[in-house]
């Protein structure tokens, strides 16, 4: 048989491949692994059993007995026990600085009680001798956990004011979205023209009005401390990240140490100002950057105005692509996707009076519940008010009326629930839709990829309409847009999303359900009864079915990713419990969160691996184990695929990272 041109090259081109592979191996290479068991993340998702290293590549995967060919004179050979090895993980979603712990006033995430944390902040006041009328920032306050007032502290507000009253005190939200503040700092907050007016019930009507479903307000209608969102820049608070990047800058390389003691060789930072660059460059001369780095370059269309009050789109472009153009040719980071909130957080707060709303946008209006005492003393839902009744009608017409403090107490006692509750609310997004929509339309057309923050189930339909308005316009489709977070996703916008090939950065280790969390979630969706998993999850609410519908999404397309969001809820980017909870959806010894969304182990170590690695246009260079790929990866002290395979997911959160590579060099080796 006649053989074509392009054949023949082929055939030639194998043979030298193989001579040039044959000549590699007679010399060895510089590291060899054996008698492991290695999950490549190929397509095939193939296990090998050993590995040569050359440089910063693999040069062969495969087979113990066939690896010996590799074996040199200088050769390091590990041989490993039958222990697992994966790719190095990418943490899609992460915002890095924070899993670096400072020396400062921090909650650690820990629930406390009100009086609890009157004593925690005051003693943290004593400890670093904060001069008088110093702001004090305290980090990682988790407002799902505790919290739990008494008669001298009724309220977050009255909380820290009894920890000082001389010093502004801003309690941060491990979340980033939610704060509390005491009266000295309240009192800083500025107007539209500058001035200091102060937050009170009579600026929320008037001044700062704009931020009035953004801050808490007491029995009284005055400000009970809580303060989320944008409706915190009015005070002027010192922006901490930015003071701890600029103290980890003198030992950048702390941070990268930190994701590659967890098996971390690749990331996304999710909101990187133009201030932040600076960081990553100092990073990259200290030598010490031991990870390849997606920067989502962050612009507040809010705050990037021309003269006349509108976004500069002009000038965000303009910044993101001479970032991006910088970084072209960097063998480690790039900077070619944009960050953009399209709403805040899903959570309400039971335990104030009236009940603090959820803030994200919603498709239809939030429920109105009323919260008591359950048979154990703990909060619960006792009923929902009428907000369509007369009563609740003449409070929305006539709110003077019902403003004074006897005029109060005498509605309650007459109809169990405050008047402030006749509110009827679908939440907010984080910018207009006109603003949303263009943004997602500038950068798309200028050739970025648009990774969005979206949570509630309107926010994520207004996403959605957003990259589909984009990529009609520009007729392109295939750039890397993603959703972050997808908390609550109506059913009709399954399919628009599997449809579009949208990346989801999921984190997987808040898919779960927690009585004290849930109450601030659940009853203000569906209408429920009581305390407990079986009471906050209706087989049939809107919550249990649509609540992170991972499975869902991925069988009509999406792509799945794994975002850790660290140091949201933990400082620890946790890739392993996110892993175990992507299969079980609950943490050990509770029920799980509408258990038919669960996913293959494989599939949370793909979205880990090489699914993180596309996201970042990285997959032709790292991502899986493949011959002439770089040499990252991992070693487990566990074999979580037997875990898995033996009923045993819940063990695999406990993995611990033995050593880590990146690009053939040791990074990490567990002490």
């Amino acid at each position: 048989m006649r053989r074509s041109p392009s054949a023949l090259f082929f055939v030639a081109l194998l043979a030298l491949f193989t001579a040039r592979q044959a000549a590699a191996a007679h010399h060895g290479a510089d590291l060899v692994v054996t008698d492991a068991r290695i999950y490549t993340a190929d397509g095939k998702h193939s296990i090998a059993t050993a590995m040569a290293i050359r440089g910063e590549r693999i040069v062969f995967v495969g087979s113990s007995e066939a690896v010996r060919k590799w074996i040199g004179p200088n050769t390091r050979v590990e041989r490993l026990a039958g222990k697992l090895m994966l790719p190095g993980l990418f943490d899609s979603h992460l915002h890095p600085i924070g899993v670096v712990e400072m020396e400062a006033c921090d909650l650690r995430n820990e629930g406390k009680s009100l009086a609890q944390i009157t004593e925690f902040v005051r003693g943290c006041i004593e400890r670093f001798q904060v001069p008088e009328g110093a702001w004090v920032s305290v980090r990682q306050w988790n407002p799902s956990a505790d919290n739990s007032p008494d008669a001298l502290h009724p309220t977050l507000r009255a909380a820290l004011d009894l920890a000082s009253t001389r010093h502004p005190i801003q309690l941060l939200g491990n979340d980033g979205h939610h704060s509390a503040f005491n009266s000295a700092a309240l009192a800083h907050a500025t107007n539209a023209s500058g001035q200091v007016v102060g937050y009170s019930k009579a600026t929320l009507a008037g001044d700062l009005a704009v931020h009035r479903r953004l801050v808490g307000v007491d029995i009284a209608g005055e400000p009970n401390g809580t303060v989320n969102e944008d409706a915190r820049r009015p005070m002027s608070p010192p922006a901490v990240r930015a003071q701890d990047r600029a103290e980890l800058t003198t030992d950048p390389g702390r941070m990268t140490a930190r994701l590659n003691s967890v098996g971390i060789t690749g990331f996304m930072d999710a909101a990187v100002p133009q201030e932040a660059l600076a960081f990553y460059d100092a990073l990259e001369h200290s030598g010490k950057l031991t990870a390849r780095v997606a920067l989502a370059q962050y612009f507040d269309p809010d705050l990037e105005l021309t003269t006349d009050g509108k976004p500069d789109w002009d000038r965000m472009v303009a910044l993101a692509t001479a970032a991006r153009a910088k970084y072209s040719h960097n063998p480690l980071i790039r900077a070619d996707i944009v960050k953009l909130f399209a709403d805040g957080v899903l959570e309400g707060n039971p335990l104030a009076t009236p009940p603090t709303l959820p803030e994200a946008a919603a498709i239809r209006p939030y429920l109105q519940p009323i919260f008591g005492a359950g048979a154990d003393g703990r909060p619960a839902v006792t009923g929902y008010v009428d907000t369509g009744s007369p009563v609740c009608s003449d409070v929305r017409a006539n709110p003077t009326r019902y403003e004074s403090a006897a005029a109060i107490a005498e509605f309650m006692k007459r109809h169990g629930h405050h008047p402030g509750q006749c509110e009827i609310s679908s939440g907010q997004l984080q910018h207009d839709r006109g603003v949303i929509m263009e943004y997602v339309r500038r950068f798309h057309v200028a050739g970025f990829n648009v990774h969005i923050h979206a949570i509630g189930d309107l926010p994520i339909r207004t996403a959605v309409d957003a990259i589909e308005a984009a990529r009609a316009f520009d007729g392109i489709s295939s750039q890397h847009d993603a959703l972050a977070h997808i908390q609550l996703v109506h059913p009709d916008d399954l399919a628009r999303i599997g449809r579009d090939h949208l990346y989801l950065a999921f984190t997987y280790s808040w898919i779960l359900t927690d009585p004290e969390y849930d109450l601030s979630v659940v009853p203000f969706l569906d209408h429920v009864s009581g305390v407990g998993a079986a009471a906050l999850h209706p087989a049939n609410g809107y919550y249990e079915k649509n609540a992170y519908p991972v499975r869902s999404l991925r069988d009509a397309g999406a792509i799945l990713m794994a975002g850790s969001d660290a140091p949201v809820e933990s400082r620890d980017p946790r890739p392993f419990m996110n892993m175990a909870m992507a299969v079980t959806r609950r943490l050990p010894g509770r029920p799980s969160l509408n258990a038919a969304e669960s996913i293959p182990l494989r599939d949370a170590i793909d979205a880990y691996t090489i699914h993180g690695a596309r996201y970042l246009n990285r997959d032709q260079e790292t991502g899986s184990l493949e011959v002439g790929k770089s040499a990252d990866f991992i070693l487990l002290d566990r074999d979580i695929l037997r875990l898995d395979r033996e009923g045993r997911a819940d063990e695999i959160a406990k993995t611990q990272v033995l050593k880590t590579f990146f690009m053939g060099r040791e990074v990490y080796s567990r002490p």
